[in-house]
């Protein structure tokens, strides 16, 4: 089974629906990172839009919270990079720490043998191990 890592955007939404296009077995999963749901594009609204590419594709989605998680290993590193004058890059730790580390454990805890975003990147096999490239296709 493909686990569909949805965003509640586009194109986590079109990753899942060509994977049901081509009939794989999938099922959604929803990562709740921050605990705020005060801003312009709430974490509320981004689970009601995963939530109905779920019911459009008649597959259902697990809702992980992960917020603790991500504090933690991304955010409160940012804050003491940042004050110590430093610009850290908060995506590649939350790649690292979050979407492949405790998000795919998880993955795997639900039984999933792949996990897929709408990311466009390339998986090599590198001398550490896997390793994430840019995209052939730059577009």
């Amino acid at each position: 089974m493909i686990v569909v890592g949805l965003s509640g955007g586009v194109d986590s939404a079109v990753a899942a629906l060509r994977l049901r296009e081509q009939g794989l077995e999938i099922e959604g999963l929803f990562m709740a990172n921050w605990e705020e749901d005060d801003a312009y594009c709430t974490i509320s609204s981004d689970y009601q839009d995963a939530l109905a590419v779920c019911r459009e594709l008649r597959i259902p989605l697990h809702r992980v919270d992960f917020a603790a998680e991500y504090r933690q290993r991304v955010f409160d590193y940012f804050l003491t990079e940042y004050r110590a004058g430093r610009t850290p890059n908060p995506d590649v730790l939350c790649n690292r720490e979050i979407k492949f580390g405790v998000c795919l454990e998880h993955v795997r805890r639900l039984g999933g043998t792949r996990f897929a975003t709408g990311h466009y990147a390339r998986r090599i096999e590198g001398p550490k191990g896997v390793e994430l490239h840019k995209a052939a296709d730059s577009t």
